[in-house]
């Protein structure tokens, strides 16, 4: 079974699904020793691992990509792999999504953040106009289409932790998002346990919550 599949499988278990971070094959393998069903790559652990920076848009696609690879072809699970704000417009996206379905991937995540984007638990953090993040993961979601229909496309916010950022802009989002086509929705830094409850009360779809930082 393709990891696109077995993760789609997953999902729909309607349980939750817990899927810790790596940042190399290495650290997938054990997480697969382990007993996991699935690992995510983690995109602050790639630009540290492989750059020693921190996750501020530096790390490029190719790096970006190719650790994806290399963690999707060390573990036979499916792999989530971060993939930044997609690298450009729309168009950038579209190609972000083929070269990652040929990494062996399963999923990936794109943000709505201005370029240079900034990790998710940092200040200063700023997200494009609705508009056009919309019609980012409508090309994520037909590109993915034309090459394999279970890949996962996760839409990130981060419009909560961008100067003056609501929790209601970011459930509106995610809401457009999951609309334009997206299978996910990952609502980035809610600050409080009352918040991760209310994302989940009103997105409706899937949610993806990370549960480091604030």
């Amino acid at each position: 079974m393709r990891p696109t599949t077995r993760l789609r499988e997953l999902l729909a278990a309607k349980t939750p699904l817990l899927v810790p971070g790596c940042y190399n094959a290495l650290s997938a393998k054990i997480l697969e020793r382990a007993g996991f069903p699935a690992v995510y790559m983690t995109g602050y652990g790639t630009s540290l691992s492989l750059l020693g920076m921190p996750d501020a848009g530096l790390a490029t696609m190719t790096e970006m990509h190719l650790n994806a690879r290399y963690i999707a072809n060390a573990v036979p699970l499916p792999v989530i792999a971060d993939a930044d704000n997609g690298y450009g417009n729309a168009i950038n996206v579209i190609r972000t999504v083929r070269e990652y379905i040929q990494t062996g991937v399963a999923a990936i995540h794109i943000e709505d953040q201005i370029i240079p984007k900034r990790c998710g638990h940092v200040a200063g953090r700023r997200v494009i106009p609705l508009d056009e993040a919309v019609g980012k993961y409508r090309a994520a979601a037909e590109a993915r289409r034309e090459l394999d229909p279970d890949f996962v496309i996760v839409a990130r916010t981060d419009a909560r932790g961008a100067h003056g950022g609501s929790l209601d802009e970011a459930i509106a989002r995610a809401n457009a998002y999951l609309a334009a086509g997206a299978d996910m929705a990952f609502v980035e830094g809610p600050t409080s346990v009352d918040e991760v409850r209310r994302i989940c009360r009103e997105v409706k779809g899937p949610v993806f919550y990370n549960q480091t930082g604030i």
